[in-house]
């Protein structure tokens, strides 16, 4: 099992967010807690950060320590033609 950590700027995204969305992102980054075996997550390449969440119109970005178990939510965006 996986522990998944919030970086200070995700959580201060993920605050600005409607509510709504916000508890939808939640949910979805506490179910990376099975990495590898998680759907909508794409791995990437030449990227700041190793992987992708897709959840609705936002894209959750996260790195992934799999020798000690972490995920780490780096930066949650709304998906435009900036995110990537």
């Amino acid at each position: 099992m996986n522990e998944v950590v919030y970086t200070r700027k995700a959580a201060k995204q993920l605050r600005r967010i409607q509510p709504v969305d916000s508890k939808a992102i939640r949910n979805e980054c506490n179910k990376l807690t099975g990495m590898p075996n998680c759907s909508n997550v794409k791995a990437l390449t030449n990227h700041e950060y190793q992987y992708r969440l897709r959840v609705g119109n936002f894209r959750v970005f996260f790195n992934f320590d799999g020798a000690i178990c972490i995920v780490t939510i780096e930066e949650v965006k709304k998906r435009d033609e900036r995110t990537y």
